[in-house]
């Protein structure tokens, strides 16, 4: 059993919620398979909920091993209509993967998180930000001029030391493992995954 806390739902979504959305995600890879373009989303036949404006990641795996993740930080558009968008764009856009096939269905996991509003983190140093992580409970997204990158939660999972979660991020978004400069900025999040 890990030692890594974890964070309380803050969404608000219910279980029959998080089947809806998974449903969408499945519906919208087979549909992208069979028409090679995104699902049509009928937004109002969906709870209101899964129709305000809402952030997302879809993420794929195969065998236990990822097979595409995409998503987005900042809500711009229903809830239920960027999981679909997010889940075509796992299976068939993630630059590191081929496009998903139709023989690969059957084994896909799809994970699904939603991620609350980001929080702007204050610090006077890379030891006070250190200091102030969560480990298990952050997703984070750290940014220096246009270089941008992000770790859900989820990555804990894989990065369980604070230093080395934040090492990783910063040479996902570009710079070297060691860098620091006083114009990082780092923003949290938390994310119900399903």
């Amino acid at each position: 059993m890990s030692s890594i806390e974890q964070a309380p739902p803050e969404t608000g979504l219910c279980e029959e919620e998080h089947i809806l959305l998974r449903q969408i995600a499945l519906e919208a890879i087979k549909y992208g398979v069979e028409h090679g373009s995104h699902l049509p989303v009928a937004t109002s036949r969906y709870p209101a909920l899964l129709q305000k404006p809402g952030a997302s990641f879809v993420t794929l795996k195969k065998h236990g091993e990822l097979r595409g993740c995409i998503g987005t930080l900042e809500p711009y558009q229903p809830l239920v209509n960027d999981v679909a968008h997010n889940a075509h764009a796992a299976a068939f856009s993630d630059p590191r993967f081929f496009p998903l096939a139709a023989d690969e269905l059957d084994s896909l996991e799809i994970h699904i998180s939603i991620l609350t509003p980001a929080v702007p983190m204050n610090f006077t140093s890379e030891t006070d930000l250190l200091s102030q992580i969560r480990p298990g409970i952050d997703g984070l997204i750290l940014e220096e001029g246009h270089l941008r990158g992000t770790f859900l939660p989820s990555v804990w999972e894989s990065l369980p030391d604070a230093n080395s979660f934040l090492q990783h991020l910063k040479q996902k978004a570009g710079l070297p493992a060691h860098y620091w400069s006083s114009r990082i900025k780092v923003s949290r999040y938390t994310t119900e995954s399903f």
